[in-house]
Formats: structure tokens, C-alpha cells, sequence
């Protein structure tokens, strides 16, 4: 008889419920439905008693970081904040669980503490989208992608949140077939299953019932060239349409200049690099694509009424 699939869980402070919930929850449903132990899950943090979630709730944990069973594999699940959650004992730990052969992923932002322990490098990884533009200045190693999940890799990471689900399923089908991952997903009601190479965020398409080719191209190529920020007129030389019809295009479309977009997405960069980075004000600044600190201070305090020194001091 096939001895159940072992996992222990590594609940990292202000991790998230919601990727704890869909992490556990489809190992459950599994055992339900099979009528028989198939999976195993144990609770694992540093303190070995508790560990908190970013909503508050307070988890009781079955053990602290002690070596893993010859059947466990571990995953790491942390959440918000997590930066400030890396501690030696837990980058030690996993490293020693990485010279023992086990087998180790990573949940929402716990590809972060994946990668630095150094387990990364040279391979595909995904992390929930908020944490992308700190992740890459910190680890350009990483081959970072904006999928849902990556499972082909020696290190298995998902980008949280419902990702999480995804990626259990995915795991039930490979060890027991899609027949079982199927109706795992409808005990949850969780029809709406995507594949690892499913991008994380809604497609603009989506979120604004539209399909002008040329507004997509546009937003792409404003993502692509944020730190020497491209005009208008150049934009709209490339898409091969005047500058008054990009104009209209944002105005119908999105109520607002591409100029305005422009500055508003280098913004909400630049906020995400503030509070997830030790960089300076300066070098965020430039990264995104502004001419001088003073005018990203303007911009940005206008944007969010706000200094970019007062957003980080909140933090602190």
C-alpha cells in the first residue's frame, strides 16, 4: 500500500489565510472523496507554537523547524511584510532541508525566502505580482515569470491566493489522476481552474471589456519603458496612428490622457519599490523614469498626498 503524500507547512508570520486555506483545504477534500488517507499535513513555525496571519487569526502549529520526515516535503508560506520576516535560523533551515534531499515550494511571497537562501538561481519562479518589481531588483538571477504557479522546476513556487489552489490540484492530478483533481475542484465550487501558465493578473482586456488592439500595445510598451519613459507622439509613431488618436483611444477608453496613465503606472511602481525596498529615494526616482527627486517628490505627493519620505516612515 502507497504510504500518504506528506507535507509540512512552514507558517511564516503575516502569512496569508487565504493561501493557507487553499493550500490545505484540496489535501482534504482529496482524503474526502478517495475515502482513504492519500495526504498528510503538518504545521510547521519558528517560535514552534503559533504563528500569526496577516488577518489577525492566531495558528497553533504542530512543530517547530525540526528536520523533515523521508516522505515530507516542505512548503514555505509567508505573506506581507515578508522582508521583514526573513530570520537565520529560517534561511538555515531551509538550506539544510535543501542538502538533505527534500523537497521544497514556496507559497505567495515565499518564493522571496526561497530565493534568499540562495535556492533560486538559474530557474522559473512565480510570486504574487505585488512583490515583483523588488524581487527582480533583489534577486536578477531569478527567472521570474508572472505565472499562476511553476511546478517543472526543482523548486515548486505559487504566486498565492487562489494560485495556491491551482497548484494543489495540479499536484492531486499528477500523483492521482484528473478525475480526482476535477471533482476536488467542484467540492470547492472552484471551477474557473487554471494551468501553471495562466498569468497572475486579470488581462486589461478583461478588466475593461475591450479589445482595441492598439490601447493594449500601447500599455505594453508603457510597461516595457518605465525608466526612460516613452512620449506620446513616440508611442504613437510605433502603433503606426497620430498622437490625437492615442489621445482619444485613452480618453474613450480610460477616461484619461496617456500622459496621466503613463505617470500613474510609473507611480504605483515606484510606491511598490518604496515600501518593499532599502533603496534610495533617488534611485527609485530614476528607475522610474523621473528626472529628479524632486520632481518624483511632487509627482508622487499629488498622486498619493504623500512625500515618498513619509510613505516609507509609515512602514517603519
Amino acid at each position: 500500500m502507497t504510504a500518504p503524500e506528506s507535507f509540512v507547512f512552514v507558517l511564516v508570520n503575516a502569512f496569508s489565510h487565504l493561501a493557507f486555506s487553499c493550500a490545505v483545504e484540496p489535501l482534504r477534500i482529496a482524503n474526502l472523496i478517495a475515502g482513504k488517507e492519500l495526504y498528510r499535513w503538518r504545521f510547521a513555525s519558528e517560535n514552534s507554537q503559533t504563528a500569526t496571519c496577516s488577518n489577525g487569526a492566531v495558528m497553533l502549529v504542530h512543530q517547530g523547524l525540526i528536520p523533515a520526515g523521508q516522505n515530507d516535503q516542505v512548503f514555505i508560506l509567508s505573506g506581507i511584510g515578508v522582508q521583514q520576516q526573513v530570520t537565520p535560523a529560517l534561511l538555515n533551515y531551509i538550506r539544510r532541508e535543501r542538502a538533505r534531499g527534500t523537497r521544497l515550494g514556496a507559497l505567495c511571497s515565499g518564493a522571496y525566502i526561497l530565493a534568499k537562501a540562495g535556492l533560486l538561481n538559474g530557474q522559473r519562479a512565480a510570486i504574487h505580482w505585488e512583490f515583483h518589481d523588488s524581487f527582480m531588483e533583489e534577486f536578477p538571477d531569478v527567472a521570474l515569470c508572472r505565472s499562476v504557479f511553476v511546478a517543472g522546476e526543482r523548486h515548486i513556487t505559487a504566486s498565492g491566493g487562489t494560485a495556491t489552489a491551482d497548484l494543489m490540484l495540479h499536484l492531486i492530478e499528477e500523483r492521482h489522476g484528473l478525475e480526482l483533481s476535477i471533482a476536488v475542484g467542484d467540492q470547492m465550487v472552484y471551477n474557473a481552474v487554471r494551468d501553471g501558465g495562466a498569468e497572475q493578473k486579470v488581462s486589461f482586456q478583461a478588466r475593461h471589456g475591450m479589445r482595441n488592439e492598439h490601447l493594449q500595445r500601447a500599455i505594453e510598451m508603457m510597461n516595457d519603458s518605465i525608466e526612460e519613459p516613452l512620449s506620446p507622439a513616440a508611442i504613437a509613431e510605433e502603433l503606426g496612428i497620430s498622437t490625437r488618436q492615442l489621445e482619444r483611444l485613452f480618453s474613450r477608453h480610460l477616461n484619461c490622457s496617456p500622459k496621466k496613465y503613463f505617470v500613474d503606472l510609473r507611480l504605483s511602481k515606484a510606491r511598490r519599490l518604496l515600501v518593499q525596498t532599502e533603496r534610495s529615494i533617488t534611485d527609485i526616482s530614476l528607475a522610474c523614469g523621473f528626472s529628479s527627486p524632486s520632481h518624483f517628490a511632487r509627482s508622487f505627493r499629488t498622486h498619493y498626498g504623500i512625500l515618498p519620505s513619509k510613505q516609507r516612515a509609515r512602514l517603519s
